[in-house]
């Protein structure tokens, strides 16, 4: 079973940026459609980005739209979720989901790898 794992969440004040990273060890995503979903304090946990490793199709949250990039190094075989000005709301654990095939979507379910997910805390 695929395992992913992320790095990159912390502490950041608002206005801020982080990157987020995915990777598999021992996994190619060659196929893959990748994810990234969140879940705040008391929240459920909700879509963020989402994107097929072949490229071509791309989906965004509304509230994340214009400051969050997902994106992919070939080379690394890793999936990032960059973002920029950062709000007291995207505090959340963030967590990365794959698909060994298919189309992505915004759906949990449609998910098979999920990640342990890191902590990202925006706050002044």
């Amino acid at each position: 079973q695929a395992q992913l794992v992320e790095s990159g969440g912390g502490l950041v004040q608002p206005g801020g940026s982080l990157r987020l990273s995915c990777a598999a060890p021992g996994r190619t995503f060659n196929t893959y459609a990748m994810a990234w979903f969140r879940q705040a304090p008391g929240k459920e946990r909700e879509f963020v980005a989402a994107f097929s490793w072949s490229g071509g199709v791309t989906y965004y949250a509304d509230s994340v739209k214009g400051r969050f990039t997902i994106s992919r190094d070939n080379a690394k075989n890793t999936v990032f979720l960059q973002m920029n000005s950062l709000k007291p709301e995207d505090t959340a654990v963030y967590y990365c989901a794959a698909r060994p095939y298919g189309l992505p979507s915004r759906e949990q379910k449609s998910y098979e790898y999920w990640g342990q997910g890191t902590q990202v805390t925006v706050s002044s």
